[in-house]
């Protein structure tokens, strides 16, 4: 048996007890393939971040009764979730008294559900006697979200909860199979033309979609987390560290696009001109992207096409969209609002956002600027819209695939508005593997599994929904987490957490259901440590898994192309990883090594890298796709090694191949060092270039000789439309 945290206890029998009852592991399987007991600290911290005492004897056998009476204590349960064609939900009540139970379907209709003869023992709870009759969710009843009311016909008592049906499988994929098919994974800030303001933006998102669709035959374009970002510089550079899943991040909005700035006088429109001018020679650099200066300027831009007039009938858009988006939006603009007032880092900001009576005078007074951030939404799912659509009309059959990140900061808007549904005393991470072997902490406070219930998946659903809206698809980042989170409680390192389990029928099924209303492919990124039924679960409820071509081996060679999922997308690297000219070169371990994330030493490591590389180069020159002189990973033969490697990943039966932008145009340097800050190194702030660090414009991409080889060889395999 391998180590767990190495200062720690080993848990007593009814401490582990508690533990794995609120689903918290007690031992996991790492990546090194061995088992680890998790120390007392932990499960006690852990425990402790989802509200549950256990730091001694007496606590632990107190909160064991709370966790077995609760159910017997609630006339029902916080949501009920099921499948559709079944299904069962309890009722408590005093024993002996008659109930009536009804459901309401979405559609408003009555049902009434079959009550089943099955006898539990009633129990005694705090003195009266308390029964359980159970219920038949019927059969036919058709996926959506319904309510069940419960009338207790002794006492008129009454109580409701929601009844949410998830599709027994997403069938938005079907359409795929049979014939494979591909796209680009594009980093958006990255990519920029000669108009935009230094950063990527939704203009060139759909400049890409056009560019790739018609002239390249790609039938998606699939996007970093394009979430919100704090209000204001500085701005998180990661995508992965947003201040909301749910809304847009502004940087993106393209200023000229809005068909209000027609309305600026002379003056402005000149000013707003010279500002776009200003951003061609940072369009043009290969040095990092800047994007406080670009979110200023944008913002100062925006401010002014605020204040002209629309007519009635973006009147009545921007009236429809507020409506639909409802209270989270007016939320999320007030957090906006108030994070301009408060200096970062400010000590009043988490006691005065918790006044409701505070909130709500700056409310008043601050509501021209509540509106403002309010539009800025409303814009910002305009240019979306017009992005998919693009990608729609250039022929693709699936077109933007969103990308939905892991959680959100530590002091962010979603942990204002969603209040405990996210827990805190604890960050979401990964314990030690390849990426980072001493672990990770993303510093992002998890879903507290039992909240999320008891608010009936709303935060959940809403955030799925919004995110859905303008997309053919989502990658779901890190799907794994629907199923367990590695939790790392407050002060203590990546290597002592531990995982916490969810209801991830639950949570699998919603994201089903809001992706089937939407008509949209979901893709979970199921790389990484998980448990063996998490890939089966998720082909079983029709959602595509992720492989990526380095990752794929067995416990002596590769695994053959033709033996990866069918429903899967594939590609031949990750943002994680290096463009692949840069992995062939191994610049991974270099920088791993010189930034000291690597347990052994970097010889060591890189001859371990080199073996499982050259066993993939191999294979693909035994299939007769590699055929150059001397040594596959020389600069000389990098192009036509990539386009072997990407024709190699054509031979799997997976209905999607993601082709990395990057690698389509020769860029070498990495986006992205898992486990790292911007004092260690400038990840997602890497502009698009080519081999030889000359930037590649939007404009450009129709004209890339690499690029279309790179397309050529898939299509020779047979991959396209």
């Amino acid at each position: 048996m391998g180590g767990g945290d190495v200062d720690g206890s080993v848990p007593d029998g009814r401490l582990a007890e508690l533990a794995r009852r609120w689903g918290v592991a007690t031992e996991y399987v790492g990546a090194d393939r061995l088992t680890h007991r998790v120390s007392a600290e932990t499960l006690i911290a852990v425990l402790d971040a989802l509200g549950v005492a256990a730091q001694d004897a007496e606590r632990v056998e107190k909160a064991i009764v709370a966790i077995d009476e609760r159910q017997w204590r609630e006339f029902l349960p916080p949501v009920v979730v099921v499948t559709e064609g079944g299904g069962t939900f309890t009722v408590h009540v005093p024993h002996g008294d008659p109930v009536d139970v009804g459901i309401v379907t979405e559609a408003g209709e009555a049902r009434t559900p079959e009550q089943l003869d099955i006898w539990v023992d009633p129990r005694e709870i705090d003195g009266v006697l308390i029964g359980r009759a159970s219920f038949a969710v019927p059969a036919d009843l058709e996926p959506g979200y319904h309510r069940i009311k419960v009338i207790n016909l002794r006492d008129t008592s009454t109580a409701s909860t929601s009844l949410i049906v998830t599709p027994a499988r997403l069938t938005t994929a079907d359409r795929l199979l049979g014939h494979q098919r591909w796209g680009l994974a594009v980093q958006l800030y990255s990519v920029r033309s000669a108009r935009s303001w230094g950063v990527g933006d939704f203009a060139d998102l759909r400049g890409i979609c056009e560019v790739a669709g018609s002239s390249y035959g790609a039938d998606f374009v699939q996007v970093n987390p394009l979430h919100a970002a704090q209000p204001q510089p500085p701005l998180e550079n990661s995508p992965y560290l947003p201040t909301t899943r749910r809304f847009v991040n502004p940087l993106y909005i393209r200023v000229t696009d809005i068909p209000e700035i027609s309305g600026l006088n002379k003056q402005q429109r000149k000013w707003c001109k010279v500002v776009e001018r200003a951003f061609f020679d940072e369009n043009m650099s290969a040095q990092l992207i800047k994007r406080d200066k670009s979110f200023a300027a944008k913002m100062e831009c925006l401010e002014l096409i605020f204040g002209v007039p629309r007519s009635g009938r973006r009147r009545a858009a921007y009236r429809e969209f507020r409506r639909r988006e409802g209270k989270g939006l007016r939320r999320f603009a007030t957090w906006c609002a108030l994070a301009e007032r408060y200096p970062e880092g400010d000590r009043r900001w988490a006691t005065k956002l918790r006044d409701k009576d505070h909130v709500k005078a700056k409310r008043r007074k601050l509501k021209r600027r509540i509106e403002f951030y309010t539009w800025l939404q409303w814009i910002c799912d305009e240019q979306l819209a017009a992005a998919q659509q693009a990608a729609l009309s250039a022929g693709m059959s699936v077109g933007v695939i969103a990308d939905l990140a892991v959680g959100v900061a530590r002091h962010s808007a979603d942990t204002w508005t969603l209040g405990d549904v996210l827990a805190a005393g604890a960050t979401v991470g990964a314990p030690p593997d390849a990426f980072n072997q001493q672990g990770q902490g993303w510093d992002q406070p998890p879903w507290h599994p039992r909240r999320l219930a008891e608010a009936g998946y709303e935060p959940y659903r809403d955030m799925l929904r919004t995110v859905l809206r303008h997309a053919g698809g989502l990658r779901v980042d890190h799907i794994l987490g629907l199923f367990r989170l590695w939790w790392i409680p407050d002060g203590r390192g990546p290597a002592h957490g531990t995982y916490v389990h969810y209801d991830h029928d639950a949570l699998i099924g919603i994201l089903a259901l809001e992706a089937q209303r939407a008509d949209a492919v979901v893709i979970g990124e199921d790389l990484g440590v998980f448990e063996p039924t998490v890939q089966q679960t998720l082909t079983e409820r029709g959602i595509l898994g992720t492989s990526i071509l380095w990752f794929e081996h067995g416990p002596y060679a590769p695994i053959p192309p033709e033996d990866y999922r069918e429903l899967c997308l594939t590609s031949v690297t990750t943002h994680d990883l290096p463009p692949t000219a840069g992995y062939l070169a191994g610049d991974h371990i270099e920088l791993r090594s010189a930034l000291g994330l690597l347990e052994t030493d970097e010889a060591t490591e890189r001859a371990r890298d080199e073996r499982d590389r050259d066993a993939i180069i191999d294979l693909a020159r035994a299939r007769g796709l590699l055929d150059v002189d001397g040594d596959p990973t020389d600069p000389a033969n990098i192009p036509a090694t990539i386009d072997a490697l990407y024709a190699l990943i054509a031979a799997s039966p997976s209905v999607l191949l993601s082709v990395a932008l990057v690698d389509a145009v020769g860029e070498r340097r990495i986006q992205n060092q898992p486990g790292t800050d911007a004092t260690q190194y400038p990840n997602w702030c890497i502009p698009l270039a080519d081999s030889g660090q000359n930037v590649v414009l939007v404009e450009d991409l129709i004209g890339v000789a690499r690029f279309r080889n790179l397309v050529g060889a898939l299509e020779e395999a047979g991959v396209g439309r």
